[in-house]
C-alpha cells in the first residue's frame, strides 16, 4: 500500500518536502530550503528523515528554493537517482542552484571568521558547487502534459502551475495490486492576474490532493487598485526626490515588475527615466524567461509581439547592474531611480546595501510587492519595525515610506484556492493543506469544511495512505 510522508512545508510555507513509498520504490516530491529566521534555517542542516541513497527519484514542482534548494545536499549524502521537472524548469534549476551554493559559501566563509576569532569549531557549508554539478546530471525534462513512467506502476504528469515559468502541478498514477491511485500536488499555484503566465490548469481527479495555502486566509487586494498604488508611489518618490527600492525574487516577480513598469511608460506615468535590475541571477533568469516566451499568454498583442525580443525592447530605460562596482556605484545615487535587487524577502543578495542606503531617508520609497515569511527582514519591515534594524552589521532606522502590494503576489489567494479545488468532482480527493503558516491554512480549512469538504492540516513526520 503506497504512503505518503509530509516532511516539509507544513505549518510554514518553506521547506517542501513529500515521501512517496510505493511497493516499486521511494519518490520525493521535492526538496526544498527552510527559509526565514534562524530557527526555522538550522532545520536545513538536519539529518533527512530518510536516507537519500534509497531514494530512486524526485519530481519538482519548480525552481524556487523553498521547492528545490535542498537537493544538492540530497545529492551530496548518496541521491543518484533522476530528477524529474519541466523543459523551463530545466534552466532555472542550474541558475537558483548555483547562486545559493555561491552564497553559502559567502555566508560560511563570513561565519567562520568569527568562529575563528572566538576559537570556535569551524563550519562547512550545507553544499558546494561540485553538489551541484551532481544535480544538474540527474536532471530529467518532461513537457506539460506528457505521461511518463518514472517508476513500475507509477507514471507522472505535469500541467501548467502559472506560478512561475515552468512551474507545475504534479499528478502521479500508482497502480498497486490492480488499483490505481491518483495523487495530485498543486505546487505554487500562480495568482491569475499574472500578467506573463497561463492560469494554473484544471485538475479534475484526484484520490489525494496536498494544496498550498500560502495566502489561505486573505484575498489579493483588485489589481487595478494596486497598479494605480504602484503608479502613485513613483508619483510620489519623483516628487521627494526620492528612490524607489524594490525586493524582489529573480524568478518570477522581477520580470512581472519589469513588464508592468513597461506598461506605465507607455501611458506616461513612469517618472523614473533609470531603472536598474542589480541583480545578476534575475538578469540571467530575465534572459531565460525570453528564450522561453511562447510560454506566455497572449493577453497583451504588444507585449507578445514584442517579447521574443528582449525586456529592454519592453523597457528602454531598464540597466542591467551585474558587477559588485556597479551595484556599489547605485548606492550612491541619492533619489531619481527605481531599484530592484533580490533576495526578494531581504534576507540576503544587494538589496540588503540598498536598503541599508535608503531606509533612513524620509524621501525614499521602499515597495513590497512579494510574501514575507515570519522571520525574514522583509517581514520586520512590513509589520512596521520602526527602530534599530539590523542591516549588515549596522542599525538602521526606518524613515522611508513602505508600501505593500498585495496583487502582485505570484500566489493564489483565498477566493482562487478555492475556486480552483472546487472543480475537482465527487467523491472530492482527501485533501491536505500545505504550504501555508498555521493561521492561513486554519483560515483556509474553515472554508472548505463550510463547503463541506473536510481538510487536514498536517504536521511534520505524519504519515497517509494512499
Amino acid at each position: 500500500m503506497a504512503t505518503l510522508t509530509f516532511l516539509g512545508g507544513t505549518g510554514q510555507v518553506t521547506g517542501s518536502c513529500y515521501l512517496l513509498e510505493t511497493t516499486a520504490g521511494r519518490i520525493l516530491l521535492d526538496c526544498g530550503l527552510f527559509q526565514g529566521g534562524k530557527k526555522i534555517e538550522e532545520q536545513n542542516t538536519q539529518d533527512f528523515a530518510f536516507d537519500p541513497a534509497k531514494i530512486d527519484a524526485v519530481v519538482l514542482s519548480h525552481a524556487h528554493l523553498d521547492h528545490c534548494g535542498r537537493l544538492p545536499k540530497l545529492a551530496k549524502e548518496g541521491f543518484r537517482g533522476a530528477i524529474y521537472l519541466t523543459p523551463a524548469s530545466f534552466p532555472l534549476l542550474e541558475l537558483m542552484l548555483k547562486d545559493s551554493a555561491h552564497l553559502l559559501l559567502k555566508d560560511t566563509e563570513w561565519e567562520n571568521k568569527r568562529r575563528e576569532r572566538a576559537g570556535k569549531k569551524l563550519l562547512e557549508p550545507l553544499y558546494t558547487l561540485e553538489d551541484v554539478e551532481k544535480v544538474l546530471t540527474l536532471r530529467r525534462a518532461i513537457p506539460y502534459h506528457e505521461l511518463s513512467d518514472i517508476l513500475p506502476g507509477v507514471s507522472l504528469s505535469f500541467h501548467e502551475a502559472g506560478h512561475i515559468l515552468g512551474s507545475a502541478i504534479v499528478r502521479l498514477r500508482i497502480k498497486e495490486h490492480a488499483q490505481t491511485k491518483t495523487l495530485v500536488f498543486s505546487g505554487d499555484l500562480g495568482n491569475i492576474t499574472d500578467p506573463l503566465l497561463c492560469d494554473p490548469e484544471i485538475i479534475t481527479e484526484a484520490d489525494v490532493l496536498l494544496l498550498e495555502s500560502t495566502y489561505g486566509d486573505r484575498d489579493h487586494k483588485p489589481l487595478l487598485h494596486t497598479l494605480d498604488e504602484f503608479r502613485d508611489a513613483l508619483a510620489e518618490a519623483a516628487q521627494s526626490g526620492g528612490n524607489v527600492i524594490i525586493p524582489a525574487f529573480a524568478v518570477g516577480r522581477t520580470q512581472d515588475l519589469i513588464y508592468w513598469l513597461g506598461k506605465l511608460q507607455r501611458r506616461g506615468d513612469l517618472p523614473q527615466q533609470k531603472i536598474y535590475l542589480d541583480s545578476p541571477m534575475a538578469i540571467s533568469a530575465s534572459r531565460i524567461y525570453a528564450d522561453h516566451s511562447g510560454l506566455f499568454n497572449l493577453d497583451d498583442p504588444e507585449f507578445t509581439r514584442m517579447a521574443p525580443h528582449g525586456w529592454h525592447a519592453w523597457l528602454p530605460g531598464l540597466i542591467y547592474s551585474e558587477t559588485a562596482e556597479e551595484s556599489m556605484a547605485i548606492n550612491r545615487i541619492a533619489g531619481g531611480v527605481i531599484v530592484i535587487a533580490g533576495s526578494g524577502m531581504c534576507n540576503g543578495g544587494r538589496i540588503r546595501h540598498h536598503l541599508k542606503y535608503n531606509l533612513w531617508r524620509h524621501n525614499a520609497h521602499i515597495i513590497i510587492a512579494g510574501y514575507q515569511a515570519e522571520g525574514t527582514l522583509g517581514r520586520l519591515i512590513v509589520d512596521g519595525q520602526k527602530q534599530r534594524l539590523k542591516i549588515l552589521g549596522t542599525d538602521v532606522n526606518v524613515a522611508a515610506k513602505i508600501h505593500t502590494l498585495g496583487a502582485l503576489s505570484a500566489h493564489a489567494d483565498q477566493s482562487q484556492l478555492l475556486a480552483w479545488a472546487e472543480h475537482f468532482k465527487q467523491p472530492k480527493p482527501s485533501l491536505y493543506l500545505v504550504h501555508g503558516e498555521h493561521n492561513a491554512a486554519l483560515s483556509l480549512q474553515t472554508c472548505f469544511k463550510r463547503n463541506g469538504w473536510p481538510a487536514n492540516i498536517p504536521v511534520s513526520g505524519q504519515k497517509i495512505t494512499l
